[in-house]
């Protein structure tokens, strides 16, 4: 053997089968020996796929922290918790209260990175799939003896393999030698050719073929559904197509990008980091003499103090910075938001199986799809046939409806011939008879057994009905009775039954592709034998001397008579249809009386040279034309995207032809758009320039891909990736995988996919329906709409919080909240109300528009403005209330100063680190909650455990505030009058709770003592919701003048 075999396999479909034998040393009769199956072993390794090695679990869990934000409250838990200690430290305390903080963060973060981890733990089952496709076992030739069931794993090129109806081929093999007259090969998950492919031995003269070229190959994965053979095995595990795709779905999963809102998070996070940073040093800056202070003696500093406590204080400012601009709830809303999105989808029959693909789905600009089982129903039909009438020119088309297996679904258009004419009958006759095939019900789905072209023949008869006006009645009756038997799953076909014993069947000449035909030998009820005839209608016409005309007599065929024939032909094929010709033959000279395997005349039919001069002089019938027709919904589904803006490209292994026939009928393209450039091969395409594919593939309008392999699929994918594109992928078959897991959204069909592609994808069709990508797409851009809505939302009420803390700092009073209190807010009571937002209805154009760009920014320049004013208003508020009750006796005529506080000036409450130098400096004790009294041991406490009651109206304010700002984020642009809160009444049940939880820490003795609040009297509340509403006016405003602006150039439009 050479040992270029290990490096590179060397082109089988090319050679002939002894040079295959000879490269393998092998002989057919005897197979490997034992010793040489050894040696291969060693040096090819066993036929399974790889196990490819998972992250570990560390690893998982630290990438989960490789986040910015993340980042950000890792290094405030760690300088909390230090702060903790210290202060625990210094006052002798060891309270749980004072380690609240950091546990809260790292609690967070902790189920932040559970969610991760799970998800991660999910997505990679694809490879698993794979496996289960492969063959167990195998019929193999060692040492001169037939093992009948060796372990596939055991197999190695050159092994000699029988394979037989039903076998799942092992490894990628070369056709030896055919034990029947035909093989063929179900390999439609691999190629995605929609019909059983035939197979020989003849070699293929292409060193570098298309896998659907490859006549003399079988693949690993693939079935055997008509036939038997012997084969040689060429590759073995990873080597085979299948481990091909294994590979590549690898590769793919390598590739995986982020989703564009991750991205745009990402990017957030980067900004914010630089935007706490700035702020963090502003502070500092501001109040370093608080903590730094020195004298300039003989101009060098000199006597420099430095107050540990106060850079401690500063400290933790920092800290109540990092936690109050980081929206914590917002990786947990996003989640739930999408979580909810997903149950929306499922009841509209898209399955996700990844979170993110909800978002993504929004902003998708090209559906790349799979035209068999997506596009098509994966079911062959026959559309229309024809006969002749009553002379040799004059042909009757019949049209048929239905596009399954069912044979109720649909009939025959304006069928009248329930007292069938000879010719109907005698079409009727070959349909049932020359036919192996049979039809079941999985319970979903009524799937053929057998030839899919024979399958749907069988149900044409069921369309036609009987001439026999009594055995009809009974077949109907028959029928309607067995829908309510136990045993759905046998599909009755009472028509076909009816001819079958009417005519028994006694031979079957098979099929060859040399007469491109077959038939079959009846005995008629007369006791003569018939010959039932259909195949390539070229070639029953080659052998036909007389058509049939409807009263059943027999004319010759003339050429004018010939050129009709063609012409209908022609025109059937032009529509994409698989066209059959029917014929028989009443004299069959010596197999007249034929009737079992001991006629003299049964030698005959054991060599298939005699079957063509059997099938001469034959009479015509028809033609029957059927295809895998498109679904009836697809065409709606086409125009829904050209109108949001997203183009279709179709990439499918299907022939040209029938590719393009579709794509027209789908109203993809015009009925006689020019293709070119519109329409190629994978080989077409891949033979290009980088610059010209990009070229193509920008050129507006639809695109179709025929004869795709694998890799054409991915890199196609690849190349609309890097051209900016947004792509969802839909297949069904083994050989989509790789793509589907490339693709931004990998979309798996739910019927009729395999395990493989399923796994590999993020969402999948439960109902195969490519309308349903549609709506699902409409779904993720409303889903995305109000994604951005509560995104904006719990942003604006961070810089909220970040302005009244910068306020604090920069007038030097004491906080007016603490971190805590900040995590309270954004994680609990911001949770509800923007959880709730998700909810807001989808707007009514939401399909009209073209998808947005994935590097649309969140976050606008105006919008940003916008909440830096709203941001400034809920800054303004939060620190005025606080001043406000340590400097008013009354606001607006309400009384603040009942409960005996004492009321000093702005300046003092500014410097009120200075408080132990004050003289004569006095704090009464003052009520709260009723009965509980606040009492100072030092009157500088006053500042610190006295400002519980600011503290709380600080914190009551910001949550007032942020329940107003969740109304204004009901719509971007419309005022509270045009969407106001009850369209969208969890909103309102939301803020309710978000209400309910504020009070419950306020109102409960121990959360009380946690979060450092006191309950508040119904006269303070009316101050707080006083307060808090001006920013639903501000915001109104602020909507106004964006309306304003983009009114104008609406009322010319709407002028010209």
């Amino acid at each position: 053997m050479k040992t270029s075999m290990e490096e590179k396999p060397f082109p089988a479909w090319s050679w002939s089968v002894e040079q295959c034998l000879k490269e393998y040393g092998v002989k057919l009769e005897k197979g490997l020996s034992t010793y040489e199956v050894e040696k291969r072993h060693e040096r090819y390794g066993w036929n399974e796929l790889a196990k490819e090695k998972g992250k570990p679990l560390w690893q998982l869990v630290l990438e989960q922290f490789d986040d910015m934000l993340v980042k950000i409250l890792l290094v405030a838990a760690f300088i909390s918790f230090i702060l903790a200690y210290l202060h625990g430290g210094e006052s002798g305390e060891s309270g749980f209260e004072a380690y609240v903080e950091p546990l809260v963060i790292m609690l967070i973060l902790v189920l932040n990175a559970i969610v991760g981890v799970w998800q991660e733990n999910n997505a990679e089952k694809a490879l698993e799939a794979l496996k289960e496709l492969q063959c167990e076992s195998g019929k193999v030739l060692r040492d001169g003896y037939l093992v009948p069931d060796l372990p596939a794993r055991e197999l190695v090129p050159g092994d000699i393999v029988e394979l037989h109806v039903g076998d799942k081929v092992p490894a990628d093999m070369r056709v030896a030698t055919l034990k029947t007259s035909t093989l063929r090969v179900e390999q439609s998950s691999l190629t995605g050719e929609a019909m059983p492919v035939l197979k020989g031995t003849n070699p293929i003269f292409m060193d570098d073929c298309e896998l659907q070229a490859k006549e003399n190959m079988v693949f690993a994965g693939t079935t055997v559904v008509n036939g038997s053979c012997v084969c040689i095995v060429v590759t073995t595990g990873m080597n085979t197509e299948i481990g091909k795709i294994q590979k590549q779905i690898h590769d793919a999963s390598m590739e995986d990008s982020d989703t564009p809102l991750k991205k745009k998070l990402d990017e957030f996070g980067g900004r914010l980091t630089t935007a706490i940073g700035i702020v963090c040093l502003v502070v500092w800056v501001i109040n370093y003499k608080n903590f730094l202070s020195w004298e300039v003696v003989d101009g060098r500093p000199s006597n420099i103090k430095f107050s540990f406590e106060k850079c401690t204080y500063y400290f933790k400012i920092a800290v109540a910075l990092a936690v109050a601009a980081i929206p914590e709830g917002l990786p947990a809303v996003i989640t739930t938001c999408l979580a909810l999105g997903t149950r929306k989808m499922a009841q509209k029959n898209a399955i996700v199986r990844k979170l993110p693909s909800v978002e993504t789905l929004g902003c998708t600009t090209v559906i790349c799809s799979d035209k068999t089982g997506t596009l098509t129903t994966n079911q062959m039909s026959v559309t229309e046939f024809f006969t002749l009438g009553g002379k040799t020119t004059a042909s009757r088309v019949i049209h048929v409806e239905g596009t399954t297996y069912d044979p109720k679904d649909g009939g025959i258009v304006d069928w009248t011939c329930y007292n069938m004419d000879a010719n109907l009958q005698a079409m009727a006759e070959i349909c049932a008879i020359c036919n192996d095939a049979g039809i079941h019900f999985d319970g979903r789905l009524f799937r053929a057994t057998g030839l899919p072209t024979e399958a749907a023949l069988k149900v044409l008869v069921e369309k036609m009905g009987v001439p026999d006006s009594k055995a009809r009645n009974k077949i109907r009756d028959t029928q309607a009775a067995s829908s309510y038997l136990i045993d759905c799953n046998t599909v009755k076909l009472g028509c076909c039954e009816w001819w079958t014993r009417r005519s028994k069947r006694v031979a079957t000449l098979e099929f060859d592709r040399i007469r491109k035909s077959m038939s079959v030998i009846v005995r008629e009820q007369s006791g003569q034998n018939r010959l039932l005839v259909k195949g390539a209608v070229e070639s029953l016409l080659e052998r036909s001397s007389f058509v049939q005309l409807a009263d059943g007599s027999l004319v010759p065929i003339d050429e004018q008579c010939r050129e009709s024939l063609f012409s209908r032909l022609l025109e059937m094929s032009s529509k994409g249809l698989r066209c059959l010709g029917l014929a028989y033959k009443d004299d069959l000279g010596e197999f007249s009386d034929y009737y079992a395997e001991n006629h003299p005349a049964h030698k005959k039919l054991l060599d298939p040279a005699c079957y063509s001069s059997i099938e001469s002089d034959l009479v015509f019938v028809g033609v029957v034309g059927l295809r895998d027709p498109p679904r009836e919904e697809v065409h709606r589904a086409i125009e829904d995207c050209n109108e949001a803006g997203i183009r279709v490209m179709v990439i499918t292994g299907d022939n040209k032809s029938t590719a393009e026939a579709i794509c027209r009928e789908i109203k993809l393209f015009s009925k006689d758009e020019d293709l070119t450039g519109q329409s190629l091969t994978g080989k077409e395409f891949m033979s290009l320039s980088p610059s010209e594919q990009v070229k193509i593939l920008l050129r507006p309008g639809g695109k179709v891909f025929s004869r795709a392999e694998p890799k054409h699929k991915q890199e196609i994918v690849r190349l609309l990736k890097e051209m900016g594109e947004i792509v969802a992928m839909t297949g069904d078959g083994v050989n989509d995988a790789p793509a589907l897991k490339l693709a931004d959204i990998g979309i798996a069909m739910g019927i009729t996919g395999t395990e493989v592609a399923k796994e590999a994808s993020d969402m999948v069709l439960a109902d195969d329906n490519f309308s349903t990508i549609v709506s699902a797409v409409a779904e993720g851009r409303s889903i995305y709409n109000n994604m951005k809505a509560f995104i904006r939302y719990m942003i604006s009420s961070n810089v909220g919080e970040v302005i009244s803390i910068f306020l604090t700092a920069a007038l030097g009073i004491p906080e007016c909240m603490i971190p805590v209190q900040l995590l309270w807010v954004n994680l609990v009571t911001d949770g509800p109300p923007a959880t709730a937002l998700g909810f807001n209805p989808a707007d009514s154009d939401i399909m009209l528009k073209p998808p947005r760009k994935s590097d649309d920014s969140l976050i606008s320049s105006w919008v940003l403005f916008r909440y830096l004013v709203i941001g400034s208003y809920v800054g303004i508020a939060t620190v005025g209330i606080f001043v406000l009750w340590y400097t008013q006796a009354s606001f607006l005529g309400i009384n603040l100063a009942n409960d005996g506080h004492t009321i000093i000036e702005f300046s003092q409450l500014r410097n009120w680190g200075e408080c132990h130098s004050w003289s004569n400096f006095t704090a009464s004790p003052f009520t709260v909650g009723g009965d509980r009294l606040i009492t100072f041991s030092n009157p500088c406490d006053y500042f610190s455990v006295g400002k519980v009651k600011a503290m709380t109206l600080s914190l009551s304010v910001l949550v007032a505030i942020e329940m107003f700002n969740s109304l204004n984020a009901l719509s971007e642009e419309n005022s509270l009058y045009e969407m106001p809160p009850w369209r969208n009444p969890w909103l309102l049940v939301a803020m309710t709770i978000s209400l309910g939880l504020h009070c419950l820490i306020l109102y409960t003795p121990l959360l009380a003592e946690v979060f450092a609040v006191v309950p508040l009297s119904l006269k303070e509340w009316f101050v707080v919701i006083l307060v808090s509403a001006p920013v639903v006016l501000i915001d109104e405003i602020l909507k106004f003048v964006v309306r304003k602006s983009r009114r104008r150039p609406i009322t010319k439009v709407k002028e010209a």
